[in-house]
């Protein structure tokens, strides 16, 4: 049976009950959600802002492992933690194993943009996604799930999240390759305009400390300015870009979370969304918005960029947030340097985390 005669089925099954509105789901203290990814990077701060209104009868999943990421989890308010293969394998053993939910956040994914293994990495990130997602929607949950702006690949084809023809994009790395397949996938199974699928662009903030080489360049950075004064920047391998003058859609963390719960909460939402602040900044706007923040005058150098990342290495990414705002979000995001700012100030400098 596909995904979309599974939804029709449910849609079906579910026609005799009253509809309540995704809003007053979200926000009821006594909703009851689930989150994977829960100890990462988005998720906890996913977390975080669903105990800041109030929900706290909340599943966690995640494959904790050996890293830190279990501490972003120590602030936090929740139900239960089951680990994501457990939890994989209790509800495809019986539905209803771990009870009803009224919203799934999938954030759970290998991000890793320079790994190798595509059994473990196609496995992880679409097939997981499939069998949770059919779930969900045989179960009546809301589906939010992290799909990512690196399904644009280079950005030749455009960043637009509202068209049809999602075959045209062609990522750079597997990570990337992984995500665009559910995509695809969700597309051609009719049920993309059911759910909601969000393409982070780059997001950065507090709980990434776990992340090692995949946090963002502040994190990284902010170690690096206090070991030796300096930022090392790469250099520009395109006459058009200068040196750090590579450009990005930062996107602070808090927004990215505003964000994604805005559109789990809009019933009319559905489909592919960008997440970005619409706004491309330069690396070296960036450096110099952490200096500022930490107080020093801006010592930047620039190096050569490893052979392996300069075919996969994308030059400017700006998310075209325009779906989002008619979607009725209508918060201001964050500018770059307030969000460097609080960030330093309040998380890096104190050594904190969300919730701490």
């Amino acid at each position: 049976m596909s995904d979309k005669t599974t939804f029709n089925a449910t849609r079906s099954r579910l026609s005799g009950e009253k509809k309540q509105n995704s809003r007053d789901i979200l926000l009821h203290e006594k909703a009851r959600v689930l989150v994977t990814g829960a100890g990462g990077f988005i998720g906890s701060a996913l977390v975080h802002a669903l105990n800041q209104r109030g929900i706290q009868q909340i599943v966690l999943t995640d494959a904790l492992g050996e890293d830190e990421k279990w501490r972003n989890l120590r602030p936090l308010t929740f139900e239960d933690y089951v680990p994501a293969d457990e939890f994989l394998d209790g509800i495809e053993e019986a539905s209803d194993k771990f009870g009803r939910f009224a919203a799934v956040f999938h954030l759970g994914a290998c991000s890793s943009t320079t790994v190798t293994d595509s059994e473990f990495v196609l496995r992880n990130n679409y097939a997981y996604t499939k069998s949770l997602c059919r779930w969900a929607l045989f179960s009546g949950a809301r589906f939010v799930y992290a799909s990512s702006a690196a399904t644009y690949g280079d950005g030749a084809a455009g960043m637009d999240d509202k068209t049809e023809d999602l075959s045209r994009f062609r990522p750079l790395n597997l990570y990337g390759y992984s995500k665009q397949l559910f995509d695809l996938y969700a597309n051609h199974e009719e049920i993309l305009p059911e759910i909601v699928g969000i393409k982070y662009f780059n997001v950065f903030g507090p709980n990434e400390y776990h992340k090692g080489d995949m946090r963002s360049l502040v994190c990284k950075a902010f170690d690096e300015i206090q070991r030796t004064g300096r930022i090392r920047l790469f250099k520009s391998y395109k006459p058009e870009y200068s040196d750090g003058g590579q450009m990005r859609d930062f996107i602070y963390v808090k927004d990215a979370v505003e964000m994604t719960l805005h559109l789990a909460e809009n019933e009319d939402a559905g489909g592919l969304y960008n997440v970005g602040s619409g706004v491309a900044r330069t690396w070296n706007d960036l450096a110099r918005a952490l200096f500022a923040a930490m107080g020093r005058d801006p010592v930047i150098e620039y190096f050569d960029m490893p052979e392996n990342l300069k075919n996969q290495y994308q030059y400017h990414t700006c998310a075209d947030i325009s779906k989002l705002r008619e979607a009725g979000y209508a918060q201001p995001t964050t500018s770059l340097e307030d969000a460097v700012r609080d960030y330093a100030v309040n998380y890096l400098i104190p050594g904190k985390r969300l919730g701490d």
